[in-house]
């Protein structure tokens, strides 16, 4: 067993509490909550608050994964080193996205959540779910594969598409990595850059609060707490299998390799609290970005890992969708045979890849999934219309916590995980940033 840093390697000194990002976060929160319940007229009129936080996070997501994958992929050197992490990286996605989808599928049949409603498919409003669905019907296979190439090389960072950008990043790293020294000035520049968007970030997270106050207020006083109550059965089923599939599956994995996913979960406490202010696991991917290659995972298998694992590996999303299908079609009287529900499941192993980490895409990709499987109407996404924003906040900390511990299996897949750093990180030691980044928020 590797020997743990000693405390003259850690610095001593931490910030008082009150200081801490995930404490003033977790106040935020509080505060939301309790104006929402009070005054939920006021609480309304906070919406912009949140939006305008998630939207100073979205600004500087494109050019966090163009500068975090380029400068990771040209750093490799070898082409054959990045065919082979992204190899790992895929296997490990399609496996536990999978996985996620089964344990949905298996936990709706036993617990059989949507059973005795009785819903008459042909009384639900389908306008409702309109806006949804017409999205959906845009969510082709071969539209999505095209959409993943841009206009330009430059729009791909301009407009912000996650998928675009990986792209691009990719191929640009690629040809630094083919022209060999004659890009060293190049990445010398990337480099400066990679630092001054890191430390906009750093400045960013201060209004992390703010943003998590107004997203939670509003979430409070436009739904309230109590419309939970009709659909309380359904929320319920949700969180305890996310739950069981974070501590049991994902917990399973970390023990393999030698950690305990509490442990993990406790030096993420911060991005998870904004995840759950914000129900947007977009918000913290600059930060997941900056503290796993702090706690040792190699910075060249962050890069390319974090910002696929957005798109390609959604485990909240996954459970969601089965779980959320097989509720309505037991709403709704609708038998599904085995050979019905495996269908469903196939359909929405492709539905779910490429779907962004933000609020509404589960929705949006559940009804891309029922579009394609008629047994189940597509109305009946009615029924949980009123009770999804309070599922998306599972689903974002699910998917986050899903693309925290692939980045540490696939690091270590890839001997890039330094075990000391590593255990240190996961004892509750501050950390200084590594040598090639600017600190981003604080424990």
């Amino acid at each position: 067993m590797l020997p743990t840093p000693s405390m003259s390697e850690i610095p001593a000194s931490r910030p008082p509490f009150y200081r801490q990002l995930y404490v003033q976060v977790l106040a935020a929160i509080a505060l939301g909550v309790f104006i929402g319940h009070f005054w939920p007229g006021f609480a309304v009129t906070l919406k912009p608050l949140g939006e305008a936080f998630i939207k100073l996070v979205k600004m500087i997501i494109a050019p966090v994964i163009f500068l975090t994958i380029v400068t990771g992929v040209a750093g490799m050197k070898e082409l054959g080193a990045i065919g082979r992490v992204a190899a790992k990286a895929f296997g490990y996605f399609l496996t536990f996205s999978t996985l996620a989808l089964v344990v949905g599928l298996i936990i709706a049949n036993l617990v059989q959540p949507g059973a005795g409603l009785n819903i008459d498919p042909a009384t639900l409003d389908a306008g409702k779910v309109a806006t949804y669905e017409h999205q959906a019907h845009e969510r082709t296979l071969t539209g999505f594969l095209l959409g993943i190439i841009p206009s330009t090389l430059i729009s791909a960072v301009a407009d912000g598409n996650i998928l675009q950008v990986l792209f691009v990043a990719i191929l640009f790293g690629i040809a630094m990595t083919m022209i060999g020294e004659k890009a060293q000035p190049l990445m010398t520049v990337l480099e400066s850059a990679s630092h001054a968007i890191f430390k906009l970030v750093a400045l960013l997270m201060k209004a992390a609060p703010l943003g998590a106050f107004g997203a939670m207020a509003f979430t409070i006083g436009e739904y309230g707490v109590g419309t939970l109550a009709n659909l309380a059965g359904l929320v319920a089923t949700f969180y305890l299998t996310s739950l069981l599939f974070v501590l049991g599956v994902l917990g399973a994995v970390g023990w393999a390799l030698g950690f305990n996913i509490l442990h993990l979960i406790r030096y993420l406490k911060a991005e998870l609290l904004l995840v759950l202010g914000t129900s947007s696991s977009e918000a913290a991917l600059p930060s997941l970005i900056e503290k796993m290659e702090r706690a040792g995972c190699r910075k060249s298998v962050v890069g390319l890992v974090v910002p696929t694992g957005y798109s390609f590996n959604l485990d909240g999303t996954n459970i969601y969708m089965t779980l959320a299908a097989l509720f309505i079609a037991q709403a709704c009287n609708v038998h599904l045979s085995l050979e019905q529900q495996i269908l469903l499941l196939l359909v929405a192993m492709i539905s779910s890849k490429g779907a962004a980490g933000v609020t509404g895409a589960g929705f949006i990709t559940l009804a891309a999934t029922l579009s394609i499987v008629p047994s189940v109407p597509v109305a009946g996404m009615t029924l949980i219309l009123g009770v999804d924003r309070f599922m998306s906040e599972c689903r974002a900390l699910t998917n986050f916590i899903g693309n925290a511990v692939a980045t540490v299996v696939v690091s270590a897949w890839e001997n890039g995980l330094d075990r000391d750093r590593f255990r240190a990180a996961m004892a509750g030691m501050p950390l200084e940033p590594t040598s090639d980044m600017q600190e981003v928020v604080p424990d």
